[in-house]
């Protein structure tokens, strides 16, 4: 097997990669001198900047005292690779590194773009709009930091920085390895990993991501409902004053409950037709979304495997007809296609409330749960005892 053959096209692939850098923009990072970062090693490494300081004098020693050529080309063999890769050395152990992200941030928010959705019986629709929902977020967080202070690429052993003034988009940015970008007055940090068939890897780094997080899901609703899933905004057909007066009274109690609760409980019950749905698309869309909530509105199946994403500050889930949902327990029907437990790990909040993380920190998660049912007699009795349901109202008048 010819190895140099190999050889040699890993060196052309390596240079043209380099030469494809230069050409979109790219160009050497120039490591510079800090007498700051100097003294710290003068002061902290004395022996080891003494033994690198040797090192380096014996290789120029070396390189001049040759016998076998003349004083003239010595003094040339100084510039050769002989002596200048020592000296960059040591120029790299006495300079400061490029910028580099710092992993001890605890907020990191990633995502792969862009998301395919892969239909099949195996396949769970909900888990593709989740992960679109991620991608939508991280994709809306980079438009509002807008133009990065810094961005850099390690290549070849060689550190590459893009000039800010030329930067249009990150789609446009041509990366051939690991991109890393700060922005100095969010303190956050993008790490940009490319893969194959031009799909690539954004991941978000800060020590709170929380307010840009919530700046760029502003409005969002997202819709489980088999392959009909989809991420968008809430739509309410029906204003709030449009409904009955006493509707109206009862949607000023959840409003201010929602103010003064982080988690809360509605159930709405009535005949079909007395406008259940419709309200609670009203209460999402003119309460909830302007306070910052995501929407969630989870169809039967989508309530076994959904967990609220744990990046969102404030979630709204919206789950209609609930009745054939957390059915009795103690009936027959309710044994062979029953979600109670489901729905009641949702109200109890220990699906991400009861858990206290490691820092001894607990989540401080907002969650307001708008159920509805046609009656509330089929409902498990679990379902109504006090802590899980804050608040009840039956809608008696024909509506829609």
């Amino acid at each position: 097997m010819d190895f140099d053959y190999f050889r040699s096209n890993d060196n052309n692939s390596a240079n043209n990669n380099r030469q494809n850098l230069l050409s979109s923009g790219w160009r050497p990072f120039q490591r510079d001198f800090d007498w700051e970062h100097f003294q710290n090693i003068i002061f902290n490494d004395t022996q080891e900047l003494a033994q690198r300081g040797i090192n380096l004098v014996s290789f120029y020693a070396d390189a001049l005292a040759r016998k076998d050529y003349a004083w003239w080309a010595n003094i040339v063999n100084l510039a050769s690779d002989y002596t200048r890769s020592e000296f960059q050395k040591f120029w790299n152990f006495i300079t400061p590194d490029a910028q580099n992200p710092d992993y001890r941030y605890k907020d990191i928010l990633s995502t792969e773009t862009p998301i395919v959705q892969f239909v099949s019986r195996n396949s769970i629709p909900i888990d593709y709009v989740l992960n679109l929902l991620q991608e939508i977020t991280v994709l809306r967080i980079l438009r509002l930091l807008e133009r990065p202070d810094i961005i850099t690429q390690y290549y070849s052993e060689r550190d590459f920085y893009f000039p800010v003034e030329k930067f249009i988009s990150w789609e446009r940015l041509d990366i051939i390895n690991t991109v890393y970008a700060y922005w100095s007055k969010h303190d956050v940090w993008l790490q940009v990993d490319p893969y194959e068939r031009g799909r690539r890897q954004y991941t978000l780094m800060s020590k709170d991501l929380a307010p840009l997080t919530n700046k760029a899901t502003y409005d969002l609703a997202v819709m489980l409902s088999g392959y009909q899933s989809r991420v968008g905004k809430v739509q309410n057909q029906f204003p709030i004053n449009s409904f009955p007066q006493e509707i109206q009274n009862f949607t000023d109690l959840v409003q201010q409950s929602i103010l003064n609760q982080h988690q809360l409980a509605v159930v709405v019950h009535g005949e079909p037709g007395t406008g259940k749905t419709a309200w609670t698309q009203s209460v999402a869309k003119e309460i909830l979304v302007p306070l910052g909530y995501v929407i969630f509105i989870l169809d039967h199946d989508a309530i076994t495997n959904f967990v609220p994403p744990s990046y969102l500050e404030r979630i709204c889930i919206i789950i209609n007809e609930a009745d054939n949902l957390a059915q009795d327990r103690a009936s027959e029907v309710a044994q062979y296609n029953n979600k109670t437990e489901h729905i009641l790990a949702l109200l109890d909040g220990t699906l991400y409330q009861s858990v206290i993380d490691e820092s001894g920190v607990q989540m401080k998660q907002r969650l307001v749960v708008l159920m509805t049912c046609n009656t509330t007699e089929r409902l498990d009795p679990a379902m109504l005892r006090k802590g899980r349901v804050d608040l009840m109202c039956e809608f008696t008048k024909q509506f829609v």
